[in-house]
């Protein structure tokens, strides 16, 4: 049976970039939104401050655990810092639909700067408390909760229709990229220097990205702004996304995953010191393993020229996520624990990439900022009350019980999205040619797969 989108034969890209060069090397398309000069900056300032953003997140998580010693206080950390997504996604989806999305990504990006130089000034003087981390962290989780949204909804605007699915694969690659430079280097500074000045390197980071973003020059703004009240704006969005049911069951998918299985990360100090006693060092190493795969999944993801199979992509790395977490919990072996993370971090991102690109090919522009914050409130907003949940969880079962359960879960959602998905390729590939990525020319066979 074919899956969401037809084969070549069956539908004609509305546009499909070449290969730079001949040959069957793929890497000259998995590339190509980079060609776009505004992508290019954002792309290497974003590289620079993202792997800052990790390092502070590592040198965060062992401040307080190094602090208290508290599985709670790990899962609060990481409540508190994104359950601000779960809670303003829809308004600041808004925004970025509202307001030129350079503009609010500008805004938030100053914001996060001033609070990663406000933590390093704290840790670096001596006077951190336990309450300051959590507030801060707090603040942080508010600014991302706009920055996300109008980050992904401005991807388009760098590099137009044809090249969008590719540059959600490169911006993908490029985060977890970060995802696994910062968390090693955060390891290593942790151990040698401490963690305020990871806090101050982060801050020095925004510094590449802000300078990027006021270099753009951006030809065609794709705000909508009507005179429609915002409350019927919210209600706009969220009528479409009730009312479509491919992207409702992709983002109810992806809530149970980031609620039941991504909450690993927050126990990572936990298995780090007590599990397979390897310390600060280690920590960042199993951190930076889930980032390596995670950055392999999103450049295999980066390679792609078409959207067939990506509804079978999400389905079967949910059950690769949940199998992978699985063994990492059963393991008490350092090296077995990394290639289990690696393996996790691969499909996690295979998964959740994959879903972003289904949404954002399904969703008109007009409304891309309202269904994308959606999107982060069920990846990123979701995430927090589970890690309040497994920080709990820990205390009572262990970590690693924990983790395995959270994998268990994943796994079962996975299978049942794959029952679910092929009776929803029809609507799927409707809404697809409706955007214009695709224009469907169904064949007479087309009924018989």
């Amino acid at each position: 049976m074919a899956d969401l989108i037809p084969t070549a034969e069956e539908v004609q890209p509305t546009s499909s970039p070449a290969p730079s060069s001949p040959g069957p090397s793929q890497l000259p398309a998995a590339f190509r939104s980079l060609k776009h000069r505004n992508f290019r900056l954002f792309f290497s300032g974003q590289l620079i401050s993202l792997i800052g953003t990790w390092m502070q997140t590592i040198a965060e998580a062992w401040l307080i655990y190094r602090l208290t010693g508290s599985s709670v206080l790990l899962g609060l950390l990481g409540f508190v810092s994104q359950i601000p997504i779960f809670l303003l996604s829809p308004i600041a989806g808004l925004a970025a639909d509202r307001w030129p999305r350079q503009r609010v990504v500008i805004a938030t990006q100053l914001s996060s700067m001033t609070l990663g130089f406000t933590l390093a000034a704290l840790t670096l003087s001596g006077r951190i408390r336990v309450w300051e981390i959590i507030s801060l962290a707090t603040l942080l989780g508010v600014v991302n909760a706009f920055d996300v949204p109008a980050r992904q909804s401005f991807l388009i605007e760098m590099v137009g229709r044809e090249d969008l699915l590719n540059a959600i694969a490169l911006n993908s690659t490029m985060f977890n990229g970060a995802r696994l430079a910062g968390p090693a280097v955060a390891g290593l500074l942790v151990a040698k220097i401490g963690e305020g000045w990871c806090f101050f390197l982060n801050g020095v980071s925004y510094i590449a990205v802000i300078a990027g973003l006021l270099m753009m020059r951006i030809e065609k703004s794709l705000v909508v702004h009507d005179g429609t009240s915002p409350i019927e704006k919210l209600r706009e969005g969220l009528r479409f996304v009730r009312h479509t049911l491919p992207i409702r069951t992709l983002l109810l998918l992806l809530g149970v995953v980031s609620f039941t299985a991504l909450p690993f990360s927050v126990l990572m100090p936990i298995f780090a010191d007590r599990i397979l006693h390897r310390g600060a060092s280690g920590y960042g190493w199993l951190m930076g393993a889930v980032g390596f795969g995670a950055m392999c999944g999103a450049f295999t993801l980066a390679m792609r020229q078409q959207l067939r199979g990506f509804g079978n992509i999400v389905a079967y790395s949910a059950i690769g996520l949940g199998v992978s977490l699985m063994l990492f919990g059963a393991s008490r072996w350092y090296w077995f624990s990394l290639v289990a993370l690696a393996l996790a971090g691969y499909a996690m991102m295979m998964q959740f990439t994959s879903a972003n690109t289904l949404i954002q090919a399904m969703v008109p522009d007009q409304l891309r900022g309202r269904v994308m914050s959606l999107y982060s409130m069920m990846f990123l907003g979701m995430s927090p009350l589970g890690s309040l949940v497994a920080g709990k969880m820990a205390q009572h079962i262990g970590a690693p019980s924990t983790v395995a359960l959270g994998g268990l879960i994943s796994l079962g959602g996975g299978v049942v999205f794959a029952v679910k998905w092929p009776s929803m390729r029809a609507p799927a590939r409707e809404l697809v040619a409706a955007q214009g990525m695709m224009q469907p020319q169904p064949p007479p066979e087309i009924n018989s797969q």
